[in-house]
């Protein structure tokens, strides 16, 4: 493919990683293979890429340990490909940003589905910038500042929070919040939305005591009004 996607693998397993190498090659993205996760970090600062398929189990640094690094700098697309279904460790590793998980073992033609997936969703995002009341959501580098200090957001709680403000006053149900942070078929608790809330609030009134954006309409949902 012409503009082909560069993927980075990082899998300490070679024959997994030759399969999906030879899979994801088959259909014309340009691949790259890590099997230590100490290694991905460095690598990513120098080597654009559009996704990263993520190991959890690694040698060097687990794969949540490396998810939370790449979030602090890239806006790379990450899938987590992992052993352990906890739902737990599923959920963590969204929180730190990933876009989305595949439980191995798994069909190669499912990984290629959902790598297609996850790319048209993340990739060539137009860069936009939206001020309000002090806060920059910067959606081409998903940074979030509030005068001028970084809030250090995960994926997840930058895409609620861009939702929200582009529209302010506008009142959000449960259910439109999760279409827009989980944009597969994937089944969440109403109790996670209200979990990204707290701590997207946590981390404002980290750098701004006492300042609110994201309030709650009882019964209904949240909206984004500044009451400064």
């Amino acid at each position: 493919m012409s503009d082909a996607a560069s993927i980075l693998i990082v899998e300490d397993e070679d024959k997994i990683a030759d399969l999906l190498r030879d899979y994801l090659r088959q259909q014309g993205y340009d691949t790259h293979r890590l099997a230590r996760g100490d290694a991905v970090e460095e690598w990513v600062r120098h080597n654009p890429v559009d996704l990263v398929l993520l190991d959890l189990m690694l040698p060097g640094r687990n794969g949540l340990e490396v998810c939370k690094a790449l979030r602090a700098f890239s806006s790379a697309a990450i899938i987590m490909v992992t052993a352990r279904v906890d739902e737990i460790d599923r959920l963590l590793g969204l929180e730190l940003g990933a876009d989305d998980y595949i439980c191995k073992p798994f069909s190669p033609r499912e990984v290629v589905a959902r790598v297609a997936t996850v790319l048209r969703r993340t990739r060539h995002v137009p860069a936009a910038v939206s001020k309000t009341a002090g806060l920059v959501l910067d959606e081409s580098a998903w940074r979030a500042t509030l005068d001028g200090v970084p809030l250090d957001l995960t994926a997840v709680e930058f895409k609620l929070l861009a939702l929200l403000a582009s529209q302010p006053g506008r009142i959000y149900s449960r259910d439109q919040l999760m279409d827009a942070m989980y944009r597969d078929e994937r089944v969440v608790a109403d109790r996670t939305v209200d979990s990204h809330v707290k701590k997207l609030r946590r981390k404002i009134a980290d750098v701004a005591p006492g300042h609110e954006f994201v309030h709650s309409v009882y019964g209904v949902g949240y909206q984004f009004e500044d009451r400064r």
